[in-house]
Formats: structure tokens, C-alpha cells, sequence
């Protein structure tokens, strides 16, 4: 089995297949917060723009890691519903209801946190390069995805280091080109594909996206090395993937 020292090696990998799209005139589009440092990465390496896709996950009731469902950032907010779950479990609509809005909340202090007055980065007719530092269920790469094809992209990538099988095979329909580095029958859990897979924390965020943003504005100039942290009423998709 494939193991990565961290994101910042994963992402290195990752970014030697994206070298392809470096004269496609690419945007890098990371989920918060695992997504950052693989963003950071393949942002430099492709000398692209790094910004973000504010997408939180729906849990279930007294199950928060099982995704019923995400909903991401934008001019106007989208919601991807898993219905097999939610009719399996029993959800009520009052739930969905009350933890999109909770987490519409958490979006916007994010949004604050993280973008420090900064716009954001036009995706019109670009080629949009979406990463995450690697795909459990898909529900909010998926969530993400269907927000950032609102605009008319030039073409929609999607890069991670590890997802599984049937995931993966559910997202390349979603987008014109997708990269993963290593694809299991069964995961398992992302975590168990890294040796060092600490919580990125908002601090880290905010500093890669400001040494991102130092570098394209100074042609030519490198970035500052990072310096490593310890290791430590919706729309429904009735096919959702989990």
C-alpha cells in the first residue's frame, strides 16, 4: 500500500501529473482544511492562482463522520443530498434544514478567517484544478464540484492523492479529467495513507494562502518555505455519492 510522509510529499506526486495543465492557464480550487497544503503545493509547482472551496460536510445524527450530504459556499449556496441515506436512517427534514444552516455559519466565519478581504479568484474560462488531500465518502467533493461548474469553465479537473474505487469511478463522470494517485478497493480511512496526517489548523490556512498570494505577486520570486507544524431547502441528488 501506498504511503505518503505527509500532504506536502502527496501533493508534490499529485502536482507531476497535473504538469500537463501549467500552460492551460489553471486555477487551484482547495477544500479547507486537509485540501490547503495540497493546494499550496500544485499551485506553486503549476504557478497558479491558490484559493479555496468553502464546502462543510452534513453529518447524521449521533454519526457526524457519515456524510448525508454537503453544502458549500457561493453566490448562492449549494446543497448535495444523499437520499438513500437520509431515507434509510430515517432523517427528518427539520435536521437537514437545521445543520445546513449551522454549517452555512461555519462557512461564512471561514470565509472571514481565511480570505482577509481578499476576492475571489475569477474561474471564468480557466481551467479549474479541484484537490483535497484525498476522497472518504465524496459527498463534499461532489457538493463542491457542482458549485464551481455554475461558471463556464474552460475544463474542471479533479486531483487527489487516494480515493476509493467506487467513489472514484462515480466522480470521473463529474469532471473532465480526474487524477488520483492511488485508487483501493476499500479505504479504510484517508488517514492510514499518510504517516503524518495532523489536523490543519486555520492559521496554516491563512498563511499559505497569504505566502500563495505574496508569490503571484512577485514575478519569478519563490515562495517562503513552509514551515512544519507538529505532528499531532436543499437541492437533492438522488444519486449522490456518499
Amino acid at each position: 500500500m501506498t504511503i505518503f510522509a505527509n500532504r506536502e510529499e502527496a501533493a508534490r506526486q499529485l502536482a507531476d501529473r497535473l504538469m500537463p495543465f501549467k500552460d492551460a492557464d489553471p486555477v487551484v480550487l482547495a477544500l479547507p482544511r486537509g485540501g490547503v497544503p495540497i493546494g499550496f503545493e500544485v499551485a506553486k509547482a503549476l504557478e497558479a492562482p491558490l484559493d479555496l472551496v468553502l464546502v462543510r460536510k452534513i453529518g447524521a445524527p449521533f454519526q457526524p463522520e457519515l456524510a448525508v450530504g454537503a453544502v458549500v459556499d457561493g453566490p448562492h449556496a449549494e446543497t448535495v443530498i444523499n437520499d438513500q441515506i437520509v431515507q434509510a436512517l430515517g432523517i427528518p427534514q427539520s435536521y437537514i434544514t437545521q445543520e445546513c444552516t449551522r454549517q452555512l455559519e461555519e462557512i461564512e466565519r471561514r470565509r472571514e478567517t481565511y480570505r482577509a478581504g481578499r476576492s475571489r479568484v475569477d474561474l471564468a474560462q480557466k481551467t479549474v484544478i479541484v484537490v483535497d488531500d484525498g476522497i472518504a465518502t465524496g459527498a463534499t467533493v461532489q457538493a463542491a464540484l457542482h458549485a464551481v461548474k455554475r461558471t463556464k469553465l474552460r475544463r474542471l479537473v479533479l486531483a487527489v492523492p487516494v480515493a476509493p474505487r467506487d467513489i472514484a469511478a462515480a466522480l470521473r463522470e463529474e469532471v473532465d479529467d480526474f487524477i488520483c494517485l492511488v485508487i483501493p478497493p476499500n479505504l479504510g480511512g484517508i488517514s492510514s495513507f499518510y504517516i503524518d496526517f495532523h489536523q490543519v489548523s486555520d492559521d496554516e490556512v491563512v498563511e499559505m494562502l497569504r505566502r500563495s498570494s505574496a508569490t503571484e505577486r512577485i514575478d519569478g520570486a519563490p515562495p517562503e518555505p513552509l514551515v512544519a507544524p507538529k505532528a499531532t431547502a436543499a437541492r437533492r441528488a438522488p444519486n449522490a455519492v456518499r
